[in-house]
């Protein structure tokens, strides 16, 4: 399976929360500018009900230091976010391996 590698980070799906993969697979679901807010809309419609801000943010915090999430300015008060190559393949590498594919 595929990993990020930052610095001395490493990581791989199954060294995520699920709340951290959940994330992801939301930001592949996500169009336009993806900010902490629509990801935290996204997330309560999938079942988490309200996301506060302590829980969130943090682990956004993580997976852009993993090398998954890439964080940039929107605008002064608001960061947007966006999945890295590495993610990606990381994503579709398990999408293939729940699919049985080799």
């Amino acid at each position: 399976m595929s990993s990020a590698t930052q610095g001395d980070v490493r990581e791989s799906y199954v060294d995520l929360t699920g709340f951290q993969r959940d994330i992801l697979w939301q930001l592949t679901r996500l169009d336009g500018d993806v900010h902490g807010l629509r990801i935290k809309e996204s997330l309560g419609e999938m079942g988490y009900g309200e996301v506060n801000h302590g829980r969130l943010y943090p682990n956004l915090d993580t997976l852009v230091r993993s090398g998954f999430v890439e964080k940039g300015e929107l605008d002064r008060r608001t960061n947007e976010y966006e999945l890295t190559d590495e993610a990606l393949e990381l994503l579709a590498d398990r999408q293939s391996w729940e699919r049985g594919d080799e």
